[in-house]
């Protein structure tokens, strides 16, 4: 069966610049990688991703491919090697008459990386250093002794979505992981502030694979809070809230409770508000781990009575006040009577 074309396997043309060769991968992983995509040929799809970007994002693979092809990568470690090659640190060399009739040379931890690539899905195979049919905690001491490296999985993305209470005061919220057919709960600890679209690492819980967790979070809107305002609303520390008052209150003045996120607290609403008018409280907004409290502003609303509940003396009483109140609309630019 011939050979899969390695940049058809990440969906490229042979044009393709490294950041597209970096890009296709991470998109593709994201997608392929086992522990998110639960399709039969997952694995194998993944195992080729991968295969192909070890190749085509390392430039002397990527032009010995382009080159020989196949053969200039999975094939340079069966040649001959001369001129020092060895654990010594010389090079590899494929002998004069080899793919294409000239000579190619590649680095030893290039041909490890190869053999990690191309044969590390074969059973009995336990990584560059190792002997054949050595295989788990053996093969692992091999490969350490032969100072091979390990490439880093990308990290597994997921979405969090946390109530907006919890963004604000803290807290920690569980989390469900896939591993293989299995599935195990973490804890995610959230902290007091975080801003809707943040990202959290989670070191090493990713699955059977090793790889770090990234979370975006999501803060749902809460019912009557809001976070800040302008273009920098949702990381502010300030709270926004919203506070109904009657005519009577706003006129006279009232004493109302008003909600905090430690819980209700009376404020003292003073005579003549203005809808508009804001009435702060100070340390009363978000706590952060660190650092100074923000406020939390009590914005008035002046509510005008629904007239179907004003009986005769309420609209006579209105009437009356308005016989003898001046107009609000003073001032340059409106009409004067």
């Amino acid at each position: 069966m011939p050979s899969k074309d390695l940049y058809a396997v990440l969906g490229l043309s042979r044009s393709a610049t490294a950041d597209e060769i970096k890009s296709a991968y991470r998109k593709l992983a994201r997608k392929l990688h086992p522990d998110v995509n639960k399709a039969a040929d997952a694995q194998q799809k993944f195992t080729e991703v991968q295969s192909a970007y070890d190749v085509l994002a390392d430039p002397q693979k990527r032009k010995a491919y382009d080159q020989y092809g196949e053969a200039g990568v999975s094939g340079a470690a069966a040649g001959p090697r001369s001129g020092g090659g060895g654990a010594a640190g010389g090079s590899y060399r494929w002998p004069p008459g080899g793919p294409g009739g000239a000579s190619t040379e590649f680095d030893p931890e290039e041909l490890s990386s190869i053999f990690e690539t191309f044969f590390s899905g074969q059973p009995g195979y336990g990584g560059p250093g190792a002997r054949p049919g050595q295989t788990g905690a053996n093969a692992r001491g091999a490969r350490a002794r032969n100072g091979s490296r390990t490439r880093a999985q990308p990290p597994l993305e997921h979405q969090l979505d946390i109530d907006f209470l919890t963004a604000a005061k803290g807290g920690t919220e569980s989390l469900r992981v896939s591993e293989g057919s299995k599935g195990r709960t973490i804890e995610v600890r959230i902290p007091a502030g975080i801003a809707d679209g943040a990202q959290l690492r989670v070191k090493a819980a990713g699955g059977t694979e090793g790889s770090d967790l990234l979370l975006t979070v999501r803060v749902a809107p809460h019912v009557l809070f809001r976070r800040g305002e302008g273009a920098e609303a949702g990381k502010s520390l300030d709270l926004y809230l919203d506070l109904p008052l009657t005519i009577v209150e706003a006129a006279l003045g009232a004493t109302v409770s008003v909600p905090t996120l430690d819980g209700a607290l009376e404020m003292k609403v003073p005579a003549g508000s203005a809808s508009g008018q804001k009435l702060r409280l100070r340390g009363k907004g978000i706590a952060p781990d660190s650092g100074e409290a923000g406020d939390l502003y009590v914005v008035v609303k002046v509510v005008a009575p629904d007239p179907g509940v004003l009986t005769e003396a309420d609209r006579a009483a209105l009437r009356t006040m308005a016989e003898h109140l001046p107009s609000p609309r003073t001032g340059r630019g409106w009409a004067a009577k």
